[in-house]
């Protein structure tokens, strides 16, 4: 189909932005890379007035670092993750999860501000980033504030974004060296969503689990943080009993729809092999 008629802008910088989106009011949507919102646009279910294209601001663009902490700007695209040697070496789950989103030819647009800012519970980096701890930097009227990734996502397609506000970018402290990581992801075919998957970070001490966080993607409305699974984790050695442990306790977080990716019972019992496998490659990846 053929998307509804709009105006189209283009600012040049975060202010010019969130000044469009004060002016235009309700009816204008902020474009990223658009894999989310242009498909929607085709099927008439979203009907901007006003597009407002980020694509020319440069300074939502780019990977640093400063003192520990990792930055990330909402229009970094998944392929640069993909790319970026920084990463490689102080995070990387992010490219081993990009390398899991849809196929090249989106990696090429989808950015990273897309992929954690529109709340859709089937995108692979928020529960990353609700694993690394990380916040949101914020532009609005009002000026910039943070948010914890752990409380951004309110229900599916909704967010701690208020109206008028625009994502800039990503922070999280860098893991520490020797950590051990994974993102499982189980999936129909190449490119969908998850049926279910989890991400884990984790540190050891000799055969000692220190300190473990995991997070699900896409079986409930938002990500989810299984705190309790990464708890049943510290202080073991990973063995079995351990890994039960964590399994089970995500999994009782757990609340997937009934879709074509299966019933909701599978996808929750997916979940807890995805936590599983993912505790292990972690463990196996610590230094």
């Amino acid at each position: 189909m053929i998307p509804g008629a709009f105006d189209y802008h283009r600012p040049s910088s975060i202010d010019e932005a969130v000044k469009l989106l004060a002016d235009l009011g309700e009816e204008a949507r902020v474009l990223a890379g658009g894999h989310s919102l242009i498909p929607m646009m085709k099927l008439r279910m979203a009907l901007p007035e006003n597009l407002i294209d980020l694509q020319d601001i440069a300074e939502l663009k780019g990977i640093s670092e400063d003192g520990g902490t990792i930055t990330i700007g909402a229009m970094t695209r998944q392929s640069e993750i993909i790319a970026s040697a920084l990463l490689a070496e102080k995070c990387p789950i992010l490219r081993e999860t990009a390398l899991q989103i849809a196929d090249p030819q989106v990696r090429n647009l989808g950015t990273m501000g897309g992929n954690v800012a529109n709340g859709d519970p089937g995108n692979d980096m928020p529960a990353v980033m609700q694993a690394l701890d990380a916040v949101y930097v914020i532009a609005g009227p009002g000026g910039s504030r943070e948010v914890a990734a752990r409380a951004f996502y309110e229900a599916a397609y909704f967010t701690a974004l208020a109206d008028g506000e625009v994502l800039t970018a990503i922070r999280f402290a860098g893991p520490p060296a020797g950590h051990g990581y994974a993102y499982e992801k189980q999936k129909r075919k190449i490119g969908d969503y998850a049926t279910a998957a989890a991400a884990v970070i984790l540190t050891m001490s000799g055969e000692r689990c220190e300190s473990a966080s995991i997070a699900l993607t896409n079986v409930g409305d938002t990500p989810l943080l299984a705190q309790a699974a990464g708890e049943a984790l510290v202080g073991t050695d990973l063995g079995d009993d351990a890994l039960k442990a964590a399994a089970d306790a995500a999994k009782a977080i757990t609340q997937p729809a009934s879709d074509g990716r299966g019933p909701a019972e599978f996808r929750t019992s997916v979940a807890g092999v995805m936590v599983r496998n993912a505790i292990v490659r972690a463990a196996a990846r610590a230094a």
